[in-house]
């Protein structure tokens, strides 16, 4: 029996479930997939919530807390060898080994904590804590590297978006184990144990290498519904913030505040299938009114292949591999070319940059890792520590946001050094440190705004820098050397200089009674200004420091800058027959490297102006 409209309908469910497997296959899933799993990697950033009880439980005095919130940073930052997997590996291989590494680490953690096994040695704990933070390096070469070379053109919007959405996990993972775990802190680290490990394991698969070309690899309208989206979950989070500060919520609130946060959190599925349902349509459009130019890819594919052999001939005799390598090391290419690993390394450009990272980002995350035990020293209640952590995480992804963005705007339109936006940037985060070592009355809610935002901020920019000035090839690699910048000043700023002052200043304060921290009980607390003073005018000077290190970058990079810096991109597109159609993309990739081939040799003669 055949019903009348039946083959209407079969078609239409058809051309659904067509619909829905592009979208699951196409490059903004993808982008959306790690926006995601962005979004569950921040859990180094909440540290401040459940140090606590790791110190009370464990009974840690606050160096020996330093310590393993260094090797917490040092985990988070150092991913090195994540970035070296991911050269040779694809992006499901290191997002796997990070959502395992993840769940191993803070589950021991959560153990440990709550007695569920024997206590651990403080060395073990550092491992604990090292190995878990290490899932969010895995997470962001995974994620992070794949879409700036997805979208390379866009590169600080992409990075401003993804780092965002790491900033804001703090944030809804302080609701959301609320709403789940009700007050019990512990609970959290449960919470940042699992969750993370299960978003990479449910998206790793979409996560891959895909760019595209023509119009379509310059769109740059999604980023902006993406931004709105960032911007509407920082301002919810505020709200909520604020409100439950004022009025508490009840335990029925808390659990529909995490339920409306998961629906934001899928919101922006409808940009994703907005955009390819216009890709698709558009791809109609173009099918029916233009011929297949199939042969125009042939004839391309043939001339690149003479200009290659026309190059090839004019070259001087290979040397050895070993022989070229060593050669190479200190004539490295002009500032955007790709760069080898070696090369970056010991560029001048990373030395400097890499001082300024240290004095920067190292006394942020001394701000940070410590804002549980100054709101204590200066008397704020524990409700207004939660506070502090939820306005650093929100203010950090609000400063990632708009330093991607609006150095992007600047760029394009004033040719302004990026660079230049880093040295701004230390230079404000001075104010909070100040805010910090004076203790002004109620000053702590504006210097956690303050220091969120910066720390926010340096993300994108550091990471936008590598890769304009070293290029694209071993980006994952550099990307990750310049994260271990961050733990060394740390380990300086938080436990040589923080944590020595603060437990000198408590036993002062507590002499003459027993030390509780030295005779195993519960920790020394230090009450009062000078518990942080004397450690945060240090991290003022270091600052400023790193300030002006950075403007010797600026220095050397400014003719860089004036310049077109994504003219290799653009040069590389390829011609509208070869976009088109799915067979063809072993030919559009062949195809895709012979206008950089061709200006090669233009290339090399200005190297020598552009590099200094």
């Amino acid at each position: 029996m055949v019903f009348p409209g039946g083959g209407e309908g079969a078609s239409a469910a058809i051309s659904r479930a067509q619909l829905a497997i592009r979208v699951v296959k196409g490059r903004w899933f993808m982008f959306y997939a790690c926006l995601l799993i962005m979004a569950g990697a921040g859990a180094t950033y909440i540290f401040g919530i459940y140090s606590g009880d790791i110190k009370s439980s464990l009974g840690y005095n606050q160096k020996t807390l330093n310590t393993m919130s260094f090797f917490k940073d040092l985990g988070g930052n150092v991913g090195i060898v994540s970035g070296l997997i991911n050269e040779v590996a694809p992006p499901w291989v290191v997002l796997l080994m990070g959502a395992g590494m993840n769940l191993f680490g803070y589950l021991m953690i959560f153990l440990a904590i709550t007695g569920r096994i024997a206590r651990p040695a403080v060395w073990h704990m550092c491992a604990f804590i090292c190995v878990g933070s290490s899932s969010q390096s895995f997470a962001n070469t995974g994620s992070l590297i794949t879409c700036v070379k997805n979208f390379p053109e866009s590169r600080g919007v992409v990075l401003g978006l993804l780092k965002c959405f790491v900033g804001l996990s703090g944030a809804f993972y302080t609701q959301l184990y609320s709403a789940v775990y009700g007050d019990d802190s512990k609970s959290l680290v449960l919470l940042i144990a699992w969750l993370p490990a299960a978003i990479s394991i449910f998206f790793v698969y979409t996560i891959r290498i895909m760019p595209a070309s023509g119009a379509s690899a310059t769109a740059s309208k999604p980023f902006y519904y993406f931004m709105y989206f960032a911007v509407a979950h920082g301002t919810y989070l505020m709200v909520v913030i604020i409100v439950d500060k004022l009025i508490a919520f009840s335990r029925p609130e808390q659990i529909a505040n995490g339920a409306f946060i998961i629906f934001l959190l899928f919101l922006p599925i409808t940009v994703v299938v907005w955009e390819e349902l216009r890709i698709r349509k558009e791809g109609d459009e173009d099918s029916e009114s233009k011929p297949p130019k199939a042969p125009v890819s042939l004839a391309i594919d043939s001339s690149g292949d003479k200009q290659s052999q026309e190059y090839s001939a004019g070259e001087k005799e290979p040397k050895s591999a070993t022989t070229c390598c060593l050669a190479e090391i200190f004539r490295p290419p002009a500032r955007g070319e790709d760069y080898s690993i070696l090369q970056a390394l010991v560029s001048i450009d990373m030395i400097v940059l890499f001082l300024a990272i240290m004095c920067g980002v190292g006394g942020t995350l001394t701000a940070i890792d410590n804002m549980g035990q100054i709101g204590q020293s200066l008397g704020y209640p524990s409700r207004s520590i939660n506070t502090f952590v939820s306005l650093i995480s929100i203010w950090n992804a609000m400063g990632r946001l708009a330093s991607g963005y609006s150095s992007e705007i600047l760029i394009s339109r004033y040719k302004l050094p990026r660079p230049l936006m880093l040295t701004f940037v230390l230079l404000l985060a001075c104010v909070g440190h100040l805010l910090i070592a004076f203790g002004v009355p109620n000053s702590l809610y504006v210097a956690s705004v303050i220091i969120g935002f910066c720390f926010g901020a340096q993300g994108p920019l550091i990471c936008a820098i590598i890769s304009e000035i070293f290029g694209l090839k071993y980006y994952s690699t550099l990307y990750n050397f310049g994260g271990v910048a961050s733990p060394i000043g740390l380990y300086i700023l938080n436990v040589i200089v923080t944590g020595h002052i603060y437990d000198r200043e408590a036993e002062r304060q507590n002499a003459g009674h027993p030390s509780p921290a030295r005779s195993g009980g519960k920790d020394l607390t230090c009450i009062g200004v000078n518990c942080f003073r004397e450690s945060f005018l240090i991290i003022v000077a270091v600052t400023v420091l790193g300030a002006v290190i950075s403007l010797v970058l600026v220095f050397r990079t400014r003719k860089f800058y004036k310049g077109d810096i994504y003219a290799r991109f653009r040069s590389t597109e390829l011609p509208a027959a070869v976009e088109s159609g799915g067979g063809e993309t072993e030919l559009s990739t062949s195809c895709s490297n012979l206008p950089n081939e061709k200006k090669l040799g233009e290339r090399e003669l200005q190297s020598s102006s552009n590099h200094m």
